[in-house]
């Protein structure tokens, strides 16, 4: 016949847990609302987050690396200078006048070696004036090659009408230009340049950003034709870059400026303020699991410390008959881990729950989801861990004095 065979210590510790039935089942609860807390928490900003890094990211690069600014430097004084004479130029900056990044191929080919970086794309851009019969409008021209840099924004998931083809004479303008304009697909407008450069372009389509700013003033033509527009032919203004980590977005800019030259700036230092409500939140995150973690330690500690209060007597008894106090440790060890790992099971499966109703009924005005939640097996496999490694750490302090409880002394209660 087959026999489950357990060590000792296993032994005594499931039947210290059963005869303390209540006692196992409101820790092992308590441990369960706060695993299901955390997980619950952790996935919702986890989500949170990443649908507000693609929102924001999604209609730009990581990284944009741009072409020096002009600068004046003022005249010294010479050696010949009286004593006492100073200076008393005054030094305005000058005007910022549209000019290129200077052999740019090479610059996108290096960038492109880099094994973070993952799109590399020029842009050919600068501001020009749109004119419709009698009415106008400033906008920005970009200059794109499309196969590339959609990768980076994705037209096609944020065009309304139209198509995204674009030709020499194409152009794609914003839903917020197109009505202020009366225009739509097919139309032609007159696009003038503050160098002189004139076209009649056709609107291939009509593109919807995400922002009543970005969609008034934002077009989008092949780089060749804004390269003549704008008088810079066969230049670029920037080169935008994605990297596989967004967060080591600023990390890899200083690296391709120090290897390039190239002034580069990341999303990070360009949406300062953005990074830092992101980062805010990861630290409320972490915030909260150190608490509910702690809270979770000192609940199954102060069970484990009534456990061995009334558990005295049978502690003693069991040091009587030689066991050693390393045993009694493990069994006190053994109950916190289980208790940890029985609350983390019970709070996993909580958390999911709370987790898939959150998905189905939480809502916006218009009815579509807020936002979507990944099921991270990771999550749930860290919150198992943490919960039985959070058991063992808090069961430390009952197990040893449980096993240096004088045998004699116990007994006799």
């Amino acid at each position: 016949m087959f026999r489950t065979w357990l060590p000792f210590e296993w032994i005594v510790s499931i039947r210290f847990l059963r005869e303390g039935r209540l006692q196992t089942l409101f820790i092992i609860a308590g441990v369960a609302i706060g695993v299901a807390v955390i997980v619950f928490m952790s996935a919702l900003l986890a989500g949170m987050q990443g649908n507000f890094i693609r929102r924001v990211l999604s209609a730009q690069a990581h990284i944009q690396l741009l072409p020096p600014k002009e600068m004046t430097r003022p005249l010294r004084l010479g050696a010949n200078a009286a004593p006492g004479e100073v200076e008393g130029a005054i030094v305005q900056p000058p005007l910022q006048r549209l000019k290129g990044i200077d052999q740019w191929q090479a610059v996108a080919a290096q960038i492109q070696g880099q094994p973070e970086v993952l799109v590399v794309t020029p842009v050919a851009g600068g501001s020009a004036l749109v004119v419709r019969g009698s009415a106008s409008r400033a906008i920005t021209v970009v200059g794109i090659e499309p196969e590339q840099y959609f990768r980076i924004v994705n037209l096609n998931d944020k065009l309304v009408r139209g198509t995204t083809r674009l030709s020499a004479t194409d152009i794609l303008v914003g839903t917020e230009l197109a009505n202020d304009l009366g225009v739509d697909v097919a139309d032609k407008l007159r696009v003038t340049t503050a160098n002189g450069g004139i076209s009649t372009l056709t609107i291939a389509g009509v593109f919807d950003l995400g922002s009543k700013g970005a969609n008034q003033r934002n077009t989008f033509v092949a780089l060749h034709t804004a390269q003549s527009l704008l008088g810079i032919a066969g230049g670029v203004t920037s080169l935008e870059v994605t990297v596989s980590d967004v967060y080591a977005a600023e990390d890899i800019a200083q690296r391709i400026t120090v290897t390039t030259g190239v002034e580069a700036d990341s999303w990070i230092k360009t949406s300062a303020q953005f990074f830092a409500a992101v980062s805010a939140q990861t630290t409320a995150n972490t915030a909260i699991r150190f608490f509910v973690g702690l809270s979770v330690a000192f609940g199954i500690a102060s069970v484990l410390v009534v456990v061995v209060v009334q558990k005295s007597r049978e502690i003693g008894i069991l040091r009587a008959m030689g066991i050693s106090q390393g045993q009694i440790l493990r069994v006190f060890l053994l109950q916190g881990g289980l208790l940890g790992l029985g609350g983390s099971v019970v709070g996993c499966g909580i958390g999911a729950v709370a987790l898939m109703l959150w998905q189905r009924y939480a809502r916006n005005a218009d009815g579509t989801q807020m936002f979507p939640l990944v099921f991270d097996p990771m999550l749930f496999t860290a919150a198992l861990l943490l919960a039985s490694l959070t058991g063992l750490v808090a069961a430390f302090a009952p197990a040893l004095r449980a096993a240096r409880l004088d045998p004699v002394v116990a007994i006799r209660g």
